[in-house]
Order: C-alpha cells, then sequence, then structure tokens
C-alpha cells in the first residue's frame, strides 16, 4: 500500500489517499508492506490527518490486540515528520519485540 495524495503508487502498490482507506486495508489483514507520505492535505475537523495517523493506529493495534504490521517504509519528503514517523516505526518495532 502506497499512501499519498500527490505521487502515483510504484508499480505492484495500491494507492491509497487517505488514513482512513489504509487503516480499512490493513484491518484486512491481507497488507504486506506499507509505504506512508505524511502531509497529505486533508483536514479532518481541526486537525491535518496525515501518514503519521496510521502508525499511531498501527502502534495501538500492536500494543493493545496483538496486531502483526506489514513491513513499513517512509517516503514523506517533510524532513521533521519523516524522522517522527520513523520514530514511531521503531516504536512498533520494539513493541513487537516485547511480545515475543
Amino acid at each position: 500500500m502506497f499512501l499519498d495524495d500527490l505521487r502515483e503508487a510504484p508499480a505492484g502498490w495500491i494507492r491509497c489517499r487517505t488514513p482512513a482507506e489504509v487503516i480499512a486495508l490493513l484491518e484486512t489483514g491481507d497488507v504486506e508492506e506499507l509505504s506512508l507520505d505524511h502531509d497529505l492535505g486533508l483536514i479532518d475537523g481541526e486537525r491535518e490527518a496525515t501518514g503519521y495517523d496510521v502508525l499511531t493506529w498501527i502502534e495501538r493495534q500492536v500494543a493493545t490486540a496483538g496486531f502483526r504490521p506489514p513491513e513499513m517504509y517512509v517516503h514523506s519528503a517533510n524532513p521533521v515528520a519523516h524522522r517522527r514517523m520513523l520514530d514511531a516505526i521503531e516504536s512498533i518495532a520494539r513493541l513487537q519485540g516485547s511480545d515475543a
């Protein structure tokens, strides 16, 4: 899965435009790889919906429901958000390690 509002998905990837689309597909358990953009230009009420929202959902599911996330990548051009998202992926990996 490839979450992005502007870029086309690489060959073999499914493009999603919203965090909700990604989460719905993750819930099927059929996602093997996930690449996330941060800035999606989506305003959800008073806040912007971002790729980071997907990672917080995954982290919650790993911590509370034993969810096994797919391989995850970040392709955001926003340097601060890119680092924050990589930190979230590392946190998810640590959570998984504590389950082993």
